[in-house]
């Protein structure tokens, strides 16, 4: 009964803490919206922070800072954020763009837009991009007139100030289950029943990396099963065509009885690695993987995947791989680090034990809230120096924060494509992206609004 009794009391106690947070979060939404010239105070009474406004006198003075998502990309109009000891308000409300106690912007990669910035910039204002997704999205932003824009970055890049290289990974105990891993013997009998050695699932086709021009010219070389819409000759269970069945217990299934999975990125850029290279490396599945040029870096242990020699026609790949699916001996030395559940590879073991987010985890921070308690901190960082009379720190991205090559198109003739194909696109398009990107970077300079006419003209100018 005792027992009892003291949980009720701590779920009355969490109850009554969310709601004074909530009522705390409500008050700063109100003071911050009245839109003043007067900053947003609060003091500390007790073990609470109760917000004020100018009518509270002779307090100890801190403004919460204000940080707008100019990308709505979580969709908030106001949230007072914990981070540490500091909090911020977080709110996709453009109009705190003016607002005294505004001190960052946050953009998503995706969604950034040339024809609306928050301009003028403040000289204390932070602009901070968060960017895990593919380069094809927004090319502009892999230049370095663009990226050095900003002063905090969290994209796929090893080099930017909040790594995600590891984004679709949820843990090293991921990749060392045996949840899926199918016995080679059984690998076999299905080899033998007529299943290919070869899986390919994309249905996202004619990306910048060229990837089904290189596995059309693979498939007349070695058998490939492809589920996907990409070069489709073989069906999936009705459940599992939907993108959304990706992670099915039952997709898992038929992937895992494949002795190879083609893991070709969308683009090939240093740190861009995704689900295709995990979700083999998770099911027991040789990846043959081709994107990251510094995909070794990342790898388990020094042979647990067959990597691309892009340089290479496909005919000497798929030869290998036929060599691969008829010697078990030789096969099974690319799963020994799977059978002895160890991996190897100090770098990657390093990354998952001191990244500050999780996956899929609710013991851990997600990464966006991360990245923002890392701007948030920062923007406190630089108002305790301007408080204490000492010059602002200052952040800056580099070029290496966000950086891919441009797009390259495989040399050799696969035969007429059937319906309208991208292929083509990506290097005019790369192309033209670097003139937007040194326009843009010009015109932001200038610290002034432009419209769309503006910056066309700016990128034609040369």
């Amino acid at each position: 009964m005792a027992r009892l009794s003291l949980r009720k009391l701590s779920v009355i106690c969490l109850c009554i803490s969310a709601f004074l947070f909530l009522v705390i979060t409500f008050q700063v939404v109100e003071e911050l919206g009245q839109f003043d010239d007067t900053p947003v105070r609060w003091e500390a009474q007790g073990t609470s922070d109760l917000l004020t406004g100018d009518r509270i006198a002779g307090s100890s003075e801190r403004r919460y800072p204000v940080i707008v998502w100019w990308s709505p990309l979580t969709g908030e109009q106001g949230r007072l954020g914990e981070c540490g000891s500091h909090r911020c308000f977080f709110t996709v409300n453009r109009s705190y763009h003016a607002h005294p106690s505004t001190e960052a912007f946050l953009f998503y990669g995706t969604d950034l837009h040339v024809e609306s910035l928050p301009l003028p910039r403040h000289e204390r204002h932070q602009w901070a991009l968060f960017h895990e997704e593919s380069p094809k999205n927004n090319y502009k932003l892999f230049h370095e007139p663009v990226v050095t824009l900003f002063n905090h970055t969290a994209t796929f890049s090893r080099h930017s100030h909040l790594p995600l290289v590891t984004q679709y990974l949820e843990s090293l105990d991921a990749l060392t289950s045996h949840a899926h891993l199918v016995p080679l013997a059984q690998k076999n009998r299905l080899r033998a029943s007529g299943l290919a050695p070869v899986v390919y699932v994309q249905s996202d086709c004619d990306p910048p990396s060229d990837r089904d021009v290189y596995v059309a010219k693979l498939m007349r070389h070695i058998p490939v099963d492809s589920y996907g819409q990409c070069l489709h000759n073989r069906d999936l269970p009705a459940h599992l065509r939907d993108s959304t069945a990706m992670d099915d217990q039952g997709f898992y299934h038929v992937l895992s009885r494949y002795k190879f999975i083609l893991a070709f990125e969308n683009a090939v850029c240093d740190d861009y690695i995704t689900e295709k290279l995990w979700r083999p490396l998770k099911l027991g599945v040789v990846p043959v993987y081709y994107g990251a040029p510094n995909v070794p870096h990342w790898l388990p242990s020094n042979r647990s995947a067959v990597v691309v020699d892009p340089a290479a026609p496909p005919e000497r790949l798929a030869e290998y791989l036929r060599r691969l699916d008829e010697n078990d001996e030789e096969y099974l030395t690319y799963l020994q680090w799977k059978y002895k559940r160890e991996v190897t590879n100090e770098v990657l073991v390093s990354e998952m034990e001191h990244r500050p987010w999780g996956v899929q985890d609710l013991t851990q921070s997600n990464y966006i809230d991360v990245f923002e308690c890392m701007v948030c901190n920062r923007v406190w960082e630089n108002i305790n120096r301007r408080k204490q009379g000492l010059k602002s720190k200052t952040w800056q991205a580099q070029a290496d924060h966000l950086r891919c090559p441009r797009p390259r198109l495989f040399d050799f003739d696969v035969g007429p494509v059937e319906g309208p194909s991208l292929r083509n696109i990506w290097r005019p398009s790369y192309d033209q992206s670097i003139k937007e990107a040194q326009a843009l970077r010009r015109l932001v300079v200038k610290n002034k609004n432009f419209t769309m006419a503006q910056f066309w003209k700016e990128v034609f100018r040369f």
